[in-house]
């Protein structure tokens, strides 16, 4: 039996990092579109011909007998209200992180969904990164030895604040970094090193015209005693490695982004023999006792999450992501944000 999905929104998230995969999924179908902008519509058209294309998430909701899954990849501050109103026309919902903009938001989506019965998750597609699925090889052989350190960064170097929504609204609206990269660094981090204990942040604002956080940096205790450092910006001419961790026994550190954002901007399907694979130059490595030895990349697999979606529709297993997950992240960030040196760069 196959799901008909319905996205809510087709902008970057919606039409490169939601629909190839909802679309090339076995048991999944992507039977509605929902975007009020113009060639937005005439782009979904075309590139998934056999979904209807409508102006309104009501116009879901009113077609919801029709539908399984609802998947929000609009705006930050719209995902609460747009779940919720999902989950009363009774579908099952996929919501693109952040899951909410703080965990009391969170909480009550995990809730609503707990109370109907319904599958709730969240695309936090990054625990399917090449970089992060190799890290966790490692790890799971043991390969650190005990590790007492953990470096992450998203970093990026976009001089000029744009005019697109994350840019525009404060953390009350859903924007800033600390809630778009660093919803994946500390969903990582907990993966990899469990629970936390002690929160320290940095939130900045650097450049000229910013009027959200762009450069910022959390540090982590966890209760296991591994200390994360992750450091995320928008004002990085020249970019720290992607990883950096420390062990008793070794330390491995990888440079450079997963490909598969860049393979989902160059229109690359999910099918192709190619996907997820990272060329052997830009392999991580190991350094034991001062010898340094290439780590081949395991391939990145998006797909693993929707695929995780199918299968908790059909045979009843656990969500791919688990929302209280989600949860938990959000709880760190809003420490961070509470706890935070603020510094805010001059206005002209």
């Amino acid at each position: 039996m196959t799901a008909k999905v319905a996205l809510l929104g087709y902008g970057l998230a919606g039409s490169v990092f939601h629909a190839p995969f909802i679309s090339t999924t076995p048991g999944l179908e992507l039977s509605m579109v929902v975007t009020g902008n113009e060639d937005r519509r005439e782009q979904a058209l075309r590139e998934h011909p056999g979904a209807a294309v409508v102006g309104t998430a009501d116009e879901v909701w009113e077609r919801s007998s029709e539908l399984d899954v609802a998947v929000i990849a609009t705006p930050n501050s719209s995902h609460v209200p747009l779940a919720l109103a999902a989950l009363d026309a009774g579908l099952a919902v996929v919501v693109d992180k952040p899951l909410a903009r703080n965990a009391t938001e969170g909480r009550t989506l995990v809730d609503a969904a707990a109370e109907r019965g319904l599958l709730l998750t969240v695309f936090q597609n990054r625990r399917w990164d090449g970089d992060f699925l190799t890290l966790r090889r490692l790890l799971e052989a043991n390969e650190l030895g005990r590790v007492h350190r953990f470096e992450s960064r998203f970093e990026r170097w976009r001089p000029q604040p744009g005019d697109g929504w994350r840019e525009r609204g404060g953390a009350d609206e859903g924007g800033g970094l600390l809630l778009d990269l660093g919803s994946h660094l500390v969903d990582q981090a907990l993966q990899l090193f469990g629970p936390v204990r002690e929160v320290y942040a940095e939130v900045d604002t650097r450049r000229e015209g910013a009027v959200v956080d762009d450069d910022d940096f959390i540090a982590l205790e966890h209760e296991s005693g591994v200390r994360s450092h992750l450091w995320m910006s928008a004002l990085a001419a020249d970019r720290g490695p992607r990883f950096r961790v420390l062990g008793d026994r070794a330390a491995f550190k990888k440079d450079g982004l997963d490909v598969q954002e860049e393979q989902l901007r160059a229109g690359l399907s999910p099918r192709d023999p190619a996907w997820g694979q990272e060329p052997q130059e830009l392999w991580g490595h190991l350094t034991v006792d001062g010898v340094r030895r290439p780590i081949p990349t395991e391939p990145g697999s998006y797909g693993a999450f929707y695929a995780g979606v199918e299968q908790s529709l059909h045979d009843d297993r656990p969500p791919p992501v688990d929302p209280l997950d989600a949860v938990t992240a959000l709880a760190v960030l809003d420490a961070a944000r509470e706890r935070a040196t603020v510094l805010r760069a001059p206005r002209a």
